[in-house]
Order: structure tokens, then C-alpha cells, then sequence
């Protein structure tokens, strides 16, 4: 017995000694790590860590050390892991919970934060640490319940806005940023959208909903295509994402319907087209780039079918979605032009001019703004009520016809103000025919030319009613003949 008294201590004490030394390793370990983490050299600070808590797996401070250098890592999933590990092996461990909980709150999970930040608090109830925290997890709650608000109200920029604040104390989390970049996407505001996404992408190449955020930014641009491929990509990564399975049920449906319409057209088919147009833009309105162009397609085949109004209506609502449509200013002013609004068309030709100045658009232009200077004189054309391709013989005609139909001396026993009336519309008569009987006058009217020097015309005399009778060539005609 007393050999084996003595043999026991024989047999335990080196054990002892190797744990002591193990011990020693390990903070021999945790201590150059410290010496890292204060020079800012979180890598090697990891390392060491790292070899403390292979070498004494059971000692949370390490695992809040190593923690703590993740979180300065931005690896906050696994920084969350260790301070869990942390306060497992030890339920009073304080730094333990005040890091688990800033890594939920960094990651976006304001609730168990909150849990975390409590029970600290419970340890120390002024630890101001855990307050000020405390009340950062409360404050992302709320943000996360204005911007639930305000996507269900389509206020984007609300959202926007709630989830730069939120990021602010929540750094790490996808998904406030893929909210975020959503909200860009339906604002119009697309390489930004396209950024977040992106950044995201870097870290995750698998991450569903960045992928439906790349693949809404490539939609609302039009590039439905490789929209289409991100949206399928996407469903891959999560099969039951029901926001990228509807956008890509739009985009297939917006490209089909759109092509059929263009089909239409060329086809010569208006009628079609414009129900086809109207269809598409049914299918999907916060498709502003799309429904911009199915809006000036819609109001070319409506300057085809001879309803001006409808194209330029069309034209409009292409513009306020899109401001910077070149092509829908054109095919609005040129259905101005043909209603002859030649201000409006001078308008839109201005606008297209100044963002491309080509020599097409200077010309259009020019030509609106000679259209417009003609417009404010006196129209002869429609004084003597003829076309503007008019013979020579049906202008002598015309001419005829209102000289003697306004004739003061046919007016004789008529009213002073009736008579003043007819005279003023007979020189006007006189002057119609002056220029367009002349043919050097009447390419110069129609050039837009001022005719202000030719101003010796028949139109400020008044003929005698026997002579004006000899000259239409219609003698013995009663003066009140209809």
C-alpha cells in the first residue's frame, strides 16, 4: 500500500506540470495577440487568438478576444459565434454579451441585440456601454418600421432614407442595404441601385436577393435580356423568391407584347399596334424606362392613324417619364408642326437641340421657327381660302370671288360698323392677291420672308364696283346674287 501512496504523486504531478505549462502557452498566446490588437494588426491578433483557444478551448476570454478582433475584421457572423461561445462557457462573461450584441446589431437583428444589452445590464445596470447601445437596437427597430411603412405607402425615398439610418448603427446588414437598393431600383436611381447590389455580390456571389436587385436595375434600364438571366439566377439561389419570379413574369410578358406590337407596325397594322402598346403598359408600371418608349410608340402609330391630339398626349406621358427622350420631343413636335402649334413645336425642337446639336436637329429647328415667324402674319392663303399649292388660275379665282363678295359698294346700305368690317377684309383681299399673283412676291412669302417694302398694292384702293365687275369678267351679274 505504501508503494502505491507514494507511486500516486509519482504519476499525477507530471500531468499538472503539462497543464500549468499549457496554461502558460496559451497566455503566452493571448497576450502577443494583445500586443497586435493595439498596434492595429488584427490579422496577427487573430492568429494568436487562434492558438490560445487551441491550446485552452475552454477559456471565454479568448473567444471574446478573438471576437473582438473579427468585429474589427467586419466579420461580424463569425465575431457573433465566438462571443456566443464566449458566454456559453461563462454566463457572467459581460464583454461577452455587450459583443454578442453588437455584432446582432451590426448584422441588423435589433431584438436579440436588445436581449443581449439587457442582460448586461442586469449584470451592471450602469454600464453606459450597454445603455447607449440599448438605445441604438431600439432606434434601428424603428427605422425598420418606417421603411416597412413607407414601402407598402411606395414612398421609396422614405425607405431609402430610414435605411441609410439604420445602416448607420447596422453596418453589416444585407439586408437593409438589398431594401435600400430596391428602392433606388423603383426610384430610377440605378448605378447606385446597381453599387449596393454589387458590394453585396463581391461578398456573396449566391445571395438571391442581390442577384433580383441587379436583374430590377437591368428591367427598368430595358435590358430585359440580361434582366431575365439575373431573375432565373436568382430563383436558382432561392427557389421561393416571389419578388424575382413576378419581375421576371414581367419581363418575359413586357418583351413579348412590345415585340408583337413592333411586329404590328411594320406591318402596317396601326390598329393592332396601338391595342398592343396599350397592353404592355398595363403589365408593369414602375417600368418607367419601358413604358417611356410603349408611350412614344403608342403616339407614332397614333400620328399614323390622323389623331394628332392622341400622339402628342402619348408623346407627354413619355417625357414625364423619362425627361431626357430625345425621341418622344421629336415625334411630338413634328405632330405640332402638323397642327401648325408652331410654339410648341419651336419648344420641343429648342429642347432637343440643346442636349444634341446635330445638323438634322438645327434644321428642324429652323424650319418650326421660320413656321412660327409665318404663322403671326397675315395667312393670304386663307384670306383668298385656298390651299398653299394653289394654281395661278385658282388664286385669280378666289381673288375674284371675295373682292367682289367684300366690296364696300356692296355693302353701301349696310350698317357703319358692317361696312368698315367688309372694307378692312376687301384691302385685305387686295393684298392677298398682290403677293401671290406675283410669283418673286409669293416665294418670298412663302420663304418667310417680311414683304413690309412691297407695300404698293391694290389692297389700299378701292376700285370702282363697274371696273371691279369688268375685270372678274362677269358683267350684268346682280351685286346681291348669291
Amino acid at each position: 500500500m505504501a508503494a502505491v501512496d507514494v507511486d500516486m504523486p509519482m504519476e499525477i504531478e507530471p500531468q499538472i506540470i503539462r497543464n500549468e505549462d499549457i496554461e502558460r502557452e496559451a497566455e503566452g498566446f493571448k497576450e502577443k495577440g494583445n500586443t497586435f490588437y493595439i498596434k492595429k494588426d488584427y490579422s496577427e491578433a487573430f492568429n494568436y487568438y487562434t492558438k490560445a483557444i487551441d491550446s485552452c478551448p475552454k477559456n471565454a476570454s479568448y473567444y471574446g478576444n478573438r471576437a473582438a478582433t473579427l468585429m474589427m475584421l467586419c466579420r461580424f457572423r463569425e465575431a457573433l459565434e465566438d462571443s456566443q461561445q464566449a458566454v456559453r462557457l461563462d454566463d457572467c462573461f459581460m464583454k461577452g454579451h455587450l459583443r454578442e450584441g453588437k455584432c446582432h446589431l451590426s448584422l441588423g437583428n435589433a431584438m436579440a441585440a436588445s436581449r443581449c444589452f439587457q442582460k448586461v445590464l442586469q449584470l451592471e445596470p450602469s454600464n453606459s456601454q450597454a445603455q447607449q447601445e440599448h438605445k441604438n437596437a431600439a432606434a434601428v427597430l424603428e427605422f425598420e418600421r418606417m421603411a416597412e411603412f413607407g414601402f407598402d405607402k411606395r414612398d421609396f425615398r422614405k425607405v431609402v432614407y430610414c435605411m441609410d439610418r439604420a445602416l448607420g448603427l447596422a453596418s453589416a446588414c444585407h439586408r437593409f442595404k438589398i431594401l435600400k437598393a430596391e428602392c433606388l431600383a423603383l426610384l430610377g436611381r440605378y448605378p447606385e441601385a446597381q453599387s449596393v447590389a454589387s458590394d453585396i455580390l463581391r461578398m456573396d456571389s449566391t445571395n438571391g436577393d442581390a442577384l433580383y436587385v441587379r436583374g430590377l436595375c437591368l428591367y427598368y434600364e430595358d435590358c430585359i435580356d440580361k434582366a431575365v438571366q439575373f431573375f432565373v439566377q436568382a430563383l436558382r439561389m432561392a427557389p421561393d423568391h416571389e419578388k424575382a419570379r413576378l419581375a421576371c413574369r414581367n419581363a418575359k410578358a413586357l418583351k413579348a407584347k412590345k415585340e408583337e406590337g413592333n411586329q404590328a407596325f411594320k406591318d402596317n397594322n396601326f390598329e393592332a399596334a396601338y391595342k398592343l402598346y396599350s397592353e404592355a403598359l398595363m403589365i408593369d408600371p414602375n417600368n418607367i424606362k419601358t413604358n417611356a418608349k410603349l408611350y412614344c410608340n403608342r403616339g407614332t402609330v397614333g400620328a399614323k392613324l390622323k389623331k394628332p391630339d392622341q400622339a402628342i398626349e402619348d408623346c407627354t406621358s413619355a417625357i414625364k417619364l423619362d425627361s431626357t427622350y430625345i425621341k418622344a420631343y421629336l415625334r411630338r413636335a413634328q405632330c405640332y408642326m402638323d397642327i401648325e402649334q408652331y410654339e410648341e413645336a419651336v419648344r420641343d425642337y429648342e429642347k432637343v437641340y440643346q442636349t444634341e446639336k446635330t445638323k438634322e436637329h438645327k434644321h428642324l429647328l429652323k424650319t418650326a421657327q421660320l413656321e412660327l415667324k409665318k404663322s403671326k402674319r397675315k395667312d393670304y392663303y386663307k384670306v383668298l381660302g385656298v390651299g398653299k399649292n394653289a394654281t395661278e388660275d385658282e388664286i385669280k379665282k378666289a381673288y375674284r370671288k371675295r373682292a367682289l363678295m367684300h366690296h364696300p359698294d356692296r355693302h353701301s346700305a349696310a350698317t357703319s360698323e358692317v361696312q368698315k368690317e367688309e372694307e378692312k377684309k376687301f384691302k385685305e383681299v387686295g393684298e392677298a392677291f398682290t403677293v401671290l399673283s406675283d410669283p418673286k412676291k409669293k416665294t418670298r412669302y412663302d420663304c418667310g420672308h417680311d414683304l413690309e417694302d412691297d407695300s404698293n398694292n391694290m389692297g389700299g384702293k378701292l376700285a370702282p364696283i363697274w371696273i371691279l365687275i369688268t375685270f372678274v369678267g362677269i358683267p350684268g351679274v346682280p351685286l346681291n346674287a348669291s
